[in-house]
């Protein structure tokens, strides 16, 4: 309880920075609750994992997903050169008469050491791909989403993650997909 992250949150495409959110444990049990705000924002949506290190609520992306069971958030070994594919379900948070399809592709790629305003922290560099998910957005015929994460063991959270979606309407192709927001988070402080 009280585990806290502090976050620089930036658009990769021109480093602007787009907020600064607080993580904080508030609930520890069957299930970890994870209270986020924003400093422009103001409240965000809870991250809600169960049991730690698999995710129940995931509210990094937009809109945020509710899944129908937890799903790893890093690799299940914390080893180089470890991969796991996972089939899923989600809603989207307060909507829970319908369930679309996810699927999450995750492998671990090497340890690294980084160096963030926090301080300098071993890592586990993986990288998270949701290959042709089905979005809540009928407008969209094709989605995919991608993460690069920098995790360090010592804190149980990453000190640098990079996530972005691309996604497809009807008669496009990949090479004209649009962007969902292309996103940078940076640990600042941690306790």
């Amino acid at each position: 309880m009280g585990q806290q992250w502090v976050y620089n949150v930036r658009n990769v495409f021109n480093q602007e920075l787009v907020d600064i959110v607080t993580e904080k444990v508030v609930l520890v049990g069957p299930q970890i609750r994870i209270e986020r705000s924003g400093l422009k924002a103001g409240p965000l949506p809870d991250e809600i994992q169960e049991p730690w290190g698999y995710v129940l609520q995931d509210p990094h992306w937009n809109p945020p997903q509710k899944f129908l069971q937890p799903i790893p958030l890093w690799p299940e070994q914390l080893t180089p050169a470890w991969s796991g594919f996972y089939r899923n379900r989600y809603q989207v948070v307060g909507y829970p008469d319908n369930d679309y399809y996810w699927g999450l592709s995750i492998s671990s790629v090497q340890w690294e050491g980084v160096n963030v305003p926090a301080g300098q922290f071993p890592v586990l560099k993986y990288q998270s791909e949701a290959p042709y998910f089905t979005s809540n957005d009928f407008s969209r015929v094709a989605n995919m989403r991608n993460d690069d994460v920098w995790l360090s063991p010592e804190i149980g959270r990453w000190v640098i993650r990079r996530a972005y979606g691309r996604y497809l309407w009807a008669g496009m192709f990949w090479s004209d997909a649009l962007w969902e927001d292309y996103l940078q988070w940076e640990l600042v402080s941690w306790k």
